[in-house]
């Protein structure tokens, strides 16, 4: 009964005029950005921070977290219409939901999608209400050795489950924990590798290194790609609705992808795009009936079963978050940058010192996920018309968009010339092959390690010991000996690397 307690509140605070407002601009937003290929949510969230300043939290959370799942969905379109994935987790959309669109069956292709997705969301909802509340109560047990710990899992987590080699992303790791050393040490008061730059004391503004890494980056080398070679479906969306055939075929795949991404999105450094990669695959492995389309050639199960699971794992990549303090993603790695704009610590005191912004985001996702549907399958055709605007006025709109917007955080140009150099550094990183989420999640979490470890040994009297004596703290480290052990056995590297190849 407290749960529904619980919700009743948060409904109260999601069903306000201006929570409403907040909810159906993130989701506006996120679509829109996730239909334009190459920005992505990261990209937008980075870029909308500063705007969150004058909203107050709540509201400034659903917008945000509206932006996150909206990209979910409208990545999708882009990736049936255009060939070209909205965002990451919508990669392996790309393979049978373009071949459709080229069977004109785009509308079936998009429904699948837009209905997987609002179904998977509605129930990773639901889990991240359940699960939520229990979890809180045994992140009050954690002291700081407990925390280093859970950051080192987190951090192994995210090395594993990012896609390309395993070198490349600790080496992105090392580089953000690096990062996240600039500035000003917080026991002593001496400046670290600020290189006598006085805007470095404060350390390296977070929202320049998303913003730069993820927004012009990407940008860039959007830029380099060749326009001609989009090819857009506008003439040939007709008919929406799937047949009773698709129906029965793509709502085990649903089901599936649904239970898939609940689970892995909890995972540090898993979230949607793993999920929707390994919904993929095990639709491959499970048998075709008569008659079904081949993988790769237009099978609806191909795009319901991973955009059910990337949109189940948005949901649940929350529960990490709103209990233990602790981003998985990259994305959530910017909502804990938000939350403490608006001086929120992440963690479980969040809970109880905040109800009304805790099941208010969540009562917030409910309504959310239903004005995606709405946004997203009768608004199609302006969708499509968005497609078509070149490329050429759209990026310096969104550039100036993110100058202004990273200068109005501190009236500081060094600020803008951070983002301009950090989007260089993003476009080699693509060019290099380097994922670069897991730089900013060693930026965000290096810091919070630091300063957990300097605690626990505060506390012990510099004994070291205290990370192995205390259980869950030895408990954790042992998942991170176990997870770095398996993951360098060589049948599972052959099993990952080929999970994340792309057909």
């Amino acid at each position: 009964m407290e749960l529904f307690d619980n919700l009743a509140i948060g409904f109260g605070v999601a069903f306000t005029f201006q929570n409403l407002v907040y909810a159906f601009v993130g989701c506006l937003l996120g679509t829109l950005i996730g239909v334009l290929p190459g920005i992505g949510p990261v990209a937008t969230i980075a870029m909308l921070l500063p705007a969150t300043y004058a909203l107050p939290p709540v509201s400034a959370l659903i917008m945000l977290a509206g932006i996150y799942y909206g990209a979910q969905y409208g990545g999708s379109t882009t990736a049936i219409l255009v060939n070209l994935p909205g965002e990451s987790s919508s990669v392996v959309t790309v393979i049978d939901g373009y071949q459709m669109a080229r069977k004109g069956r785009a509308g079936p292709a998009l429904a699948a999608a837009g209905l997987g997705s609002f179904f998977a969301g509605c129930v990773g909802t639901i889990i991240l209400a359940a699960f939520a509340p229990p979890l809180t109560e045994l992140a009050f047990k954690f002291g700081p050795a407990e925390y280093f710990s859970l950051m080192i899992l987190g951090l192994i987590g995210a090395v594993v489950l990012a896609s390309g080699s395993l070198l490349k992303a600790i080496t992105m790791i090392l580089l953000g924990l690096a990062l996240g050393l600039v500035g000003t040490d917080v026991n002593s008061g001496v400046a670290r590798y600020s290189f006598d730059i006085p805007e470095l004391t404060d350390g390296i503004g977070f929202i320049a290194i998303a913003m730069g890494v993820f927004g012009y980056g990407e940008i860039i080398a959007n830029l380099s790609q060749p326009e001609e070679s989009r090819e857009v479906f506008t003439s040939k969306v007709k008919g929406l609705w799937p047949t009773k055939e698709d129906f029965k075929r793509m709502a085990p795949a649903v089901l599936r992808g649904t239970a898939l991404g609940s689970a892995l999105g909890i995972l540090p450094g898993g979230g949607a795009l793993l999920s929707s990669f390994a919904s993929y695959t095990i639709e491959k492995k499970i048998k075709r009936k008569p008659g079904e389309e081949a993988f790769g050639k237009g099978n609806i199960r191909g795009v319901a079963g991973p955009e059910s699971a990337n949109n189940a794992g948005a949901q649940t990549s929350f529960i990490p978050l709103l209990t233990l303090g602790i981003p998985p993603n990259p994305v959530m790695a910017l909502m804990v940058g938000a939350m403490t704009i608006h001086n929120i610590q992440p963690g479980p005191q969040v809970m109880t010192s905040n109800p009304e912004l805790f099941w208010g985001l969540i009562a917030s996702m409910w309504i959310g996920n239903l004005m995606l549907i709405i946004l997203n399958l009768p608004m199609i055709g302006i969708w499509i018309k968005l497609l078509t605007i070149p490329y050429k006025w759209l990026f310096p709109a969104i550039v100036l968009f993110c100058a202004v917007g990273v200068y109005s955080e501190n009236n500081n140009t060094f600020d803008v010339w951070m983002v301009a150099i950090f989007g260089v550094v993003g476009y080699a990183f693509l060019k290099l092959k380097c994922e670069p989420a897991p730089l900013l999640l060693g930026f965000i979490l290096g810091p919070m390690m630091e300063e957990n470890l300097r605690r626990a040994l505060l506390l012990s009297r510099g004994d070291w010991s205290v990370l192995v004596t205390r259980p869950i703290s030895a408990g954790l480290l042992v998942a991170a000996a176990a997870l770095l052990v398996i993951v360098l056995l060589p049948a599972v590297k052959a099993k990952r690397e080929e999970a994340f190849v792309e057909e």
